[in-house]
C-alpha cells in the first residue's frame, strides 16, 4: 500500500510543479506588452526530505530571462527617453503558448498516473474484501 501512496505523491508533485509553470507562463503572456517586463522562467528540481531525495519534483527558484530587452521607438510613449526609445518586454508569445501546452500535457499525464494508481488501489481493496 505504501507503493500506491508513493505513486500518488509523485503524481501530485508533478501536477503541483506543472501548475506553477502554467501560472508563470500565463503571467508572462499577460505582461507581454508591459514595458521593461522580463520573462519569468521556472526550473524543476528534485525534492528532498531531510537531505534525502524523495523522487518527487518541485518548482525551483524563479529566474528572470536575462536576454536583452528590445528598444522600441515611440517618442510619444511616457517612458521614452530623450531619443524616443523605451525598453519593451522580452516575452515571445509563441514560445509562451508552446510552454503552456507542454505544461498542460505534462499535467494531464500526471493526472492520468494519479487516477490509474487510485483505481489500482481501489481494485486491490475490492479483491481483499472478497
Amino acid at each position: 500500500m505504501t507503493e500506491q501512496i508513493s505513486a500518488l505523491r509523485l503524481a501530485a508533485s508533478g501536477m503541483r510543479a506543472q501548475s506553477e509553470r502554467m501560472r508563470h507562463t500565463a503571467e508572462n503572456m499577460a505582461n507581454a506588452d508591459t514595458p521593461g517586463y522580463r520573462r519569468k522562467l521556472v526550473s524543476f528540481e528534485q525534492a528532498t526530505d531531510f537531505g534525502r531525495p524523495t523522487g518527487e519534483v518541485q518548482a525551483g527558484r524563479l529566474q528572470l530571462d536575462r536576454t536583452a530587452l528590445p528598444r522600441i521607438y515611440d517618442p510619444s510613449h511616457p517612458m521614452a527617453d530623450d531619443d524616443g526609445y523605451f525598453q519593451g518586454s522580452n516575452v515571445d508569445v509563441v514560445i509562451e503558448i508552446a510552454d503552456s501546452r507542454e505544461a498542460g500535457r505534462s499535467y494531464e499525464a500526471n493526472l492520468r498516473m494519479f487516477e490509474q494508481s487510485r483505481q489500482m488501489g481501489s481494485a486491490l481493496l475490492d479483491i481483499l474484501r472478497r
